[in-house]
């Protein structure tokens, strides 16, 4: 079923308090001035976005290590990393 409402991956948004230092609303402030984003919301959801894809892509990389280790154990059903470079 479509969302009806702007969501992020069709998740219901709910409100959150968040107190950051002055410095850093100084910072976001300024992203938004320079047109990086839209809002401070916008800032906040994007940068925690980004940092939620960045672990991802970690948990990612940790299966490609462990599954080219395996692959040098048992070269006769898998590749190695490094043979595919």
């Amino acid at each position: 079923m479509p969302c009806k409402q702007y969501c992020l991956r069709c998740d219901v948004l709910a409100q959150v308090q968040l107190r950051l230092s002055q410095k850093t609303i100084e910072e976001i402030d300024r992203w938004i001035a320079e047109g990086r984003f839209k809002s401070r919301s916008d800032a906040i959801r994007n940068i925690l976005n980004y940092y939620q894809e960045r672990e991802k892509t970690r948990e990612f990389y940790k299966l490609l290590t462990k599954r080219s280790k395996e692959a040098k154990e048992q070269p006769e059903t898998l590749i190695p990393l490094e043979e595919l470079e």
